[in-house]
């Protein structure tokens, strides 16, 4: 009996897991090749340029690998937080930062700024069918999790966990004043670069608590 018990929850906890993976992968991937691609400056190209150049495929598996690991993380927080509201609904949200996350990767920004070397020096008069979709799966996943942060904060609160309740609510608004709110475009990059950090962060301390609260 007792194994037949251990056995969905060694799989919840795995999938659990797999949050602290994502949580990781991306900024590792991009923040490595940031600072060692020759010719990229993040205080002028976005993260998501990476996917460009003769190495884009690093950062192509830095969204999609993060993009497949997060909704196996859903689906272990599915299991794990259920019942109410934010144990339905969070997962649904982490998900579709997941899927969000792949089309990411599938999708590429078009070259500009001079990036990557040889591509013109300005902005493209007309934005592809392909970058558009890109800033949209970029907006959707930042979105979710900023969502899912503050549904975890109440919940948190609500079970008398100030500091979690506060560590959630706090990183899912500086995400959004950071990314969603109109700013000069020339600090563009920095700002969703530090969004990404502090989104990443927040998922891999949510995986380590619900791997906590599972064992």
């Amino acid at each position: 009996m007792t194994s037949v018990v251990e056995t969905p929850l060694r799989r919840t906890r795995f999938l659990l897991g797999c949050g602290t993976v994502a949580g990781l992968l991306f900024p590792v991937l991009s923040f490595g090749q940031a600072f060692t691609r020759s010719g990229f400056e993040l205080r002028r190209h976005a993260v998501s340029s990476l996917t460009l150049g003769d190495l884009g495929w690093l950062q192509v598996i830095a969204f999609a690998g993060t993009g497949v690991l997060a909704v196996a993380f859903a689906v272990g927080l599915w299991q794990a937080l259920r019942p109410g509201r934010a144990g339905t609904v969070v997962p649904v949200l982490v998900g579709v930062y997941g899927v969000a996350m792949v089309g990411g990767g599938i999708f590429v920004p078009d070259p500009a700024l001079g990036w990557p070397p040889g591509a013109p020096a300005g902005l493209p008069e007309q934005a592809s069918t392909g970058s558009i979709l890109h800033t949209v799966c970029g907006a959707a996943a930042f979105l979710s999790l900023i969502a899912a942060g503050l549904l975890l904060a109440r919940r948190f609160a609500g079970q008398g966990d100030r500091n979690w309740a506060l560590y959630s609510a706090t990183s899912g608004a500086v995400a959004f004043v950071l990314t969603a709110l109109p700013w000069s475009e020339g600090s563009a990059s920095i700002r969703f670069a530090v969004g990404a950090v502090l989104i990443s962060g927040w998922l891999v301390a949510l995986s380590w608590r619900a791997r906590d609260e599972v064992a």
